[in-house]
């Protein structure tokens, strides 16, 4: 075997290896975009019922209190909806510190090749 044919074979098998890696991305992204928009659509429904809601409550609370104690009752109305933006944007800052890396599977077998390149044991095979 030449020196070339050599060259070739393995510049093959590292594009065939590239190409594989490149579609287990593209999988897995497609996946993540498909959870993503599921995620997206809930919570929109979420946001417009919860609205809906939250309007039909003042309405209820203001009206209810509307003789009596109407000052205070926007008063707390504002409190209240104050301290919930406040614990909605704590938890969403804390999920996004928490998220986990993009393309797991894809980064994991990057890894065990780079392993592999290297001469080293790969982690279970």
């Amino acid at each position: 075997m030449s020196i070339t044919a050599g060259l070739k074979r393995i510049t093959a098998n590292l594009l065939d290896l590239a190409r594989t890696r490149l579609e287990l991305a593209a999988i897995e992204l497609q996946e993540g975009a498909h959870r993503l928009i599921g995620y997206l659509a809930w919570a929109l429904a979420a946001a417009v019922l919860g609205l809906f809601t939250l309007g039909l409550v003042i309405l209820f609370v203001l009206v209810l209190f509307w003789d009596t104690h109407r000052l205070a009752a926007v008063g707390g109305m504002a409190v209240l909806f104050g301290l919930g933006t406040a614990f909605a944007a704590m938890k969403l800052r804390a999920g996004l510190a928490a998220r986990p890396p993009m393309l797991p599977a894809t980064l994991a077998e990057l890894r065990k090749d780079a392993e592999a390149i290297k001469g080293e044991p790969a982690d279970g095979y």
